[in-house]
C-alpha cells in the first residue's frame, strides 16, 4: 500500500466544474444558519452510529463539531464564490480537514464503516437542513435538483478524503507498531527484566497473556501457523542469539497461552509444519522456553508427526544437558566392556539398556531388539558375568540408566522402547 502526507488533490468533475447559483439571500441564511445545522448534523450521528455515542463529547466531541462545521462551511465558500474570480478551490480546507479526521478517527480505533456511517447519516441530515432554508427563500426546482445533486457529491469528496486519512494512518501506525513488536520479541528472546520488556508491551500496544510458549519451525511454514494461533503470537523471521550458517530459514514464534487444554489446540496447529514447541514459561520469562527449544534443535531430536514437543522430550533434554559429563559417565559405566569386539560392544549395550528400560522383561526386550528371546538370554548372561555385581547395585544402575537412557551413536535407536 503506498501511504501519503496529504489528502488527495484531485475532485471530481461534478464538483470541479459545477457552478450552482443559489443567490445571495439564500446564501447569507444558510450561512446564518450553519452553526445549528452543524449541531443538528453531529446530534443525528450521535444518534444513528453507536461507535459515536460516546465519543463526542468532551475535547474529541469539540474537534468533530469544528470538522462538521467547516466541512459545511467549505461548500457554502463553494457555492458562492464566482467562477470568474476563482483560480483556487475552496474546498481545499474541508478536504485537508476531513482527511485529518479520517487519520484521527483510525487513531482512536473507530473503524472506517463508522466513520462512512456518519457520512452517510450527515449527508442525509445536513440536506434536509440546507433544503429547508433553500425551500423558505423561494429556491426554483431546477437550482434546488442541482443543489441536492452536488451536495451529495460534495460529501462523497469529503467521505473518499476521510478514507485515504484512515487508510493511511493505519498504514503508518501498523509500520511503527510492526517495529515495537519486532522490538519486543527480540527483548523477550534476550531476557531483559520484566519492567523492560512490560514498557516494550505498552509502546507497542501487545497486552501480555499469562505464559508464551516458544515455538522453531521452517519460515515458510510460519503463515499458515500464524493465521490459526492467537492473535497475539509474536513472530521473527530470524534466531537472535544463533550463529548466522545456523539460521536455516527458521522462524520462531511467541505463542500464548500454550499450557493446559490450550496446548492441545496449539499441538494440532504446528502438526506436520516440521515445528518445534517448547514449554510455556510466564510471559516475561519465554527466553527459558526459548533456549529449550534450540537446545531441542541442536540435539536433533526426530519429530513425531512432524512436530518436536519438548514437553515429550524431557528426558532426553536433561540427560543431554552436559553433554561432555555425559559422555564420561557412559565412558565410566560401559568400562567392563573395553575388551570385546566393537560389534560385541553394539549389541551388548544395545542390550543392556533394553534390558533397564524393560526391566529384564525377556520377550519385550526380544521384541524391541528384534531378536529370538534366546538370544536376549545369551546376551544378558554375557553381561552378568562382565558387569557382574554392578548389575543388582541400586547406584550402579541408576547410572547405566541415566548415561544410555537417551540413544547416542554408540547406542542404537532401535533399543528405545
Amino acid at each position: 500500500m503506498t501511504t501519503s502526507s496529504t489528502p488527495p488533490g484531485a475532485l471530481s468533475a461534478t464538483i470541479a466544474t459545477a457552478e450552482l447559483d443559489l443567490g445571495l439571500p439564500t446564501l447569507s441564511l444558510l450561512r446564518s444558519r450553519l452553526p445549528e445545522v452543524a449541531e443538528q448534523t453531529v446530534q443525528s450521528i450521535i444518534v444513528q452510529v453507536p461507535a459515536y455515542t460516546d465519543a463526542l463529547s468532551g475535547p474529541i466531541g469539540v474537534n468533530i463539531r469544528s470538522a462538521v462545521e467547516l466541512a459545511l462551511g467549505g461548500f457554502l465558500k463553494w457555492a458562492g464564490r464566482s467562477a470568474a474570480r476563482s483560480t483556487e478551490s475552496p474546498l481545499a480546507p474541508a478536504l485537508e480537514g476531513a482527511y485529518a479526521l479520517g487519520r484521527g478517527e483510525a487513531r482512536a480505533g473507530r473503524s472506517m464503516e463508522a466513520l462512512l456511517a456518519a457520512y452517510r447519516i450527515g449527508a442525509r441530515e445536513s440536506w434536509r437542513q440546507f433544503s429547508r432554508t433553500a425551500v423558505e427563500t423561494g429556491v426554483q426546482a431546477a437550482t434546488m435538483a442541482r443543489f441536492a445533486e452536488l451536495v451529495f457529491a460534495y460529501i462523497d469528496e469529503l467521505s473518499a478524503a476521510s478514507a485515504a486519512g484512515h487508510s493511511d494512518e493505519l498504514a503508518t501506525t501498523g509500520r511503527v507498531r510492526e517495529r515495537y513488536l519486532n522490538l519486543l520479541v527480540r527483548a523477550v528472546l534476550a531476557g531483559e527484566p520484566a519492567g523492560r520488556l512490560t514498557e516494550h508491551a505498552e509502546r507497542a500496544g501487545w497486552r501480555p497473556p499469562a505464559t508464551l510458549a516458544a515455538v522453531l519451525l521452517p519460515t515458510g511454514h510460519a503463515p499458515r501457523a500464524v493465521t490459526s494461533l492467537d492473535d497475539r503470537t509474536l513472530r521473527l523471521d530470524e534466531l537472535p542469539g544463533v550463529p548466522p550458517d545456523e539460521q536455516s530459514d527458521l522462524t520462531v514464534l511467541l505463542v500464548p497461552d500454550a499450557d493446559g487444554p490450550g496446548r492441545a489446540a496449539i499441538v494440532g496447529v504446528l502438526r506436520g509444519l516440521g515445528a518445534c514447541l517448547g514449554p510455556a514459561k510466564p510471559w516475561a520469562l519465554a527466553q527459558l522456553s526459548y533456549q529449550r527449544v534450540l537446545r531441542a534443535r541442536r540435539l536433533g531430536l526426530t519429530p513425531a508427526g512432524g512436530l518436536v514437543d519438548t514437553e515429550e522430550q524431557l528426558t532426553a533434554l536433561v540427560v543431554t544437558a552436559d553433554p561432555d559429563a555425559l559422555a564420561d559417565l557412559r565412558s565410566r559405566v560401559l568400562a567392563p566392556l573395553a575388551d570385546q569386539r566393537p560389534a560385541s560392544i553394539d549389541r551388548l549395550v544395545e542390550t543392556l539398556r533394553a534390558w533397564l528400560l524393560y526391566q529384564g522383561r525377556r520377550d519385550e526386550i526380544a521384541q524391541a531388539l528384534h531378536v529370538h528371546p534366546q538370544t536376549v538370554r545369551y546376551r544378558v548372561g554375557q553381561l552378568r558375568e562382565l558387569f557382574g555385581d554392578r548389575l543388582t547395585d541400586p547406584d550402579q544402575v541408576a547410572a547405566l540408566t541415566v548415561a544410555l537412557v537417551h540413544p547416542s551413536p554408540d547406542v542404537p535407536a532401535s533399543a528405545q522402547p
